[in-house]
């Protein structure tokens, strides 16, 4: 059965990334965008990133221009416009698909391991995956869900 660990996706800056390099992290893949009312949850992302990187989590960032065309930079634009307003420093990749034909494989995969009450396709922007240290889904999170409130549950994952 896959993990996190089996994927790869495109950086910012163009390289590709085998997500093989989190094994052992507790990841928290997040959909973003930059022109989204809920876009200053990457203020919250960031400091999780900040308090509990050093831990062993990892928050990925993979910005989606599916809903309502929040995210139409391209990779630099969203770069620096993260950097900028909310000093993020957590791995963004390029922009992607989430739902459809189109959908990153990824994104494909976690919506297969979980299920929300409106089916398992992603419903706006920041929705939130925790996956544990060994690459598996432990958890889904609605785009309302502040950063915050993860605390406990990412906690729990790095003590496993």
């Amino acid at each position: 059965m896959p993990t996190l660990h089996d994927f790869s996706a495109t950086a910012l800056d163009g390289r590709t990334q085998d997500l093989a390099e989190y094994e052992g992290k507790v990841v928290l893949v997040v959909n973003t965008a930059s022109r989204c009312g809920l876009t200053p949850q990457l203020e919250g992302l960031e400091a999780l990133h900040r308090e509990l990187g050093p831990e062993g989590l990892v928050v990925a960032g993979f910005p989606c221009n599916q809903f309502a065309r929040q995210e139409p930079g391209t990779s630099e634009e969203i770069g620096d416009f993260c950097s900028r307003n909310y000093g993020v420093t957590f791995p963004m990749f390029a922009r992607i698909d989430v739902n459809g034909r189109g959908a990153h494989p990824l994104y494909r995969w976690l919506r297969s391991q979980t299920r929300s009450v409106t089916g398992s396709s992603i419903k706006w922007n920041f929705t939130k995956f925790l996956v544990g240290r060994d690459g598996r889904v432990l958890a889904r999170y609605s785009p309302a869900t502040e950063p915050a409130a993860l605390a406990a549950d990412i906690r729990v994952a790095l003590a496993a």
